[in-house]
């Protein structure tokens, strides 16, 4: 509840009331200062270094720099022994260019390759 008073600027009454102010704000807050703990605790797990296992389950989006979990790869025919390159999120059944054997098949997510197929992700 605040109460408005009118007090000359210049009169003792006011300079008073102003100093008890002030000071009764300044006991509050060594007060409230006084109360409040100020202890560091240590984080169970370090943000800005994470490592990189957890860099890795965490989402595309929300890595410390985003990056994409698809790659390009190089399967190797179990027949001819040709190497094509594929997508590793192909969305097609992708067939090696020469005997016609199928390589991978699509999933949902990342494409299932076929028994006996080797693959390498490729280097930029």
């Amino acid at each position: 509840l605040w109460i408005r008073v009118c007090i000359p600027l210049d009169s003792q009454v006011f300079r008073l009331f102003l100093r008890f102010s002030f000071l009764s704000i300044v006991h509050k807050l060594t007060f409230l200062f006084a109360a409040t703990d100020f202890t560091l605790y240590n984080m169970p797990v370090d943000l800005l270094n994470p490592t990189p296992e957890a860099e890795a389950r965490t989402h595309k989006l929300k890595r410390l720099v985003q990056s994409p979990n698809s790659y390009f790869m190089d399967i190797k025919c179990p027949g001819c022994f040709q190497i094509t390159t594929v997508f590793s999120h192909a969305q097609t059944v992708v067939v090696c260019g020469s005997c016609n054997v199928v390589l991978c098949q699509p999933t949902g997510g990342l494409a299932k390759l076929t028994e006996g197929c080797s693959f390498r992700k490729k280097v930029d």
